[in-house]
């Protein structure tokens, strides 16, 4: 899969913008709404699995963010990422794993995020128990990414798109078939639909956790907090 998103780093952009008819942008923007709201004032925020760094550098434009940590697995995107922002003085772009977060330590960060990137990971309870672990108390946790259509006339739709539309523009982008992109379509089957995704967060100790729908359900936009930490360790 690296390999795969490696080969695609460089048109990447276009292809979402034309199959998602540039509606993830107004998607992406929301997360930083969300951010701006909860942290008026400085925060530090890891974007996981950033791809070529498109939340982080709304995040940056768009929030007091003092520090956004952009983490990726795939080199090729993260280049992309630190071409982006190479003049942002508060941006860490690195390689890493989602499920392995060695590089950040307990209850370091205020925010994480991820963009369309939960649903590939190997190992998603280990995505979340290290997203629980470098969180503050208090801080928050925002999933954007594929949903599940209830109407079922416009389920058949969507899935017609996603299944056939969706590959073909990155057949036309790239020139060739490219595994990834039958792969993409296939990979939200096995992803959690909304409310399953609501009830993993909650079982995996978040709280306060909420979703929104965008384009009928194709998109949930999930926001979960860590518990504040009601019994504090006393300081000598």
């Amino acid at each position: 899969m690296r390999e795969n998103f490696d080969v695609i780093a460089r048109k990447y952009d276009i292809f979402n913008d034309l199959n998602s008819f540039f509606l993830h942008r107004h998607w992406k923007n929301a997360i930083t709404r969300i951010l701006d709201r909860k942290f008026p004032d400085s925060f530090v925020c890891l974007d996981l699995c950033c791809g070529t760094g498109d939340i982080s550098v709304r995040i940056h434009k768009n929030t007091q963010a003092s520090k956004v940590y952009s983490v990726d697995f795939s080199e090729n995107m993260l280049a992309i990422a630190r071409n982006r922002m190479q003049t942002t003085p508060n941006s860490d772009v690195r390689i890493g794993d989602a499920t392995n977060l060695q590089d950040f330590a307990d209850k370091s960060l205020d925010a994480v995020t991820i963009g369309f990137g939960l649903r590939n990971v190997d190992n998603l309870q280990s995505t979340l128990d290290e997203i629980m672990r470098v969180l503050k108390p208090g801080g928050m946790y925002i999933n954007l990414d594929v949903g599940k259509v209830k109407n079922p006339f416009i389920r058949f739709f969507a899935d017609f798109y996603f299944f056939k539309i969706v590959p073909f523009i990155g057949y036309i982008l790239w020139g060739k078939k490219n595994e990834m992109f039958d792969y993409l379509p296939v990979s939200s089957l096995h992803y959690p639909a909304q409310e399953e995704l609501q009830d993993i967060l909650l079982a995996a100790g978040f709280t306060d956790v909420s979703f929104r729908n965008f384009a009928f359900g194709n998109v949930a936009l999930h926001v979960a907090s860590k518990p504040l930490d009601t019994n504090p360790k006393e300081t000598p």
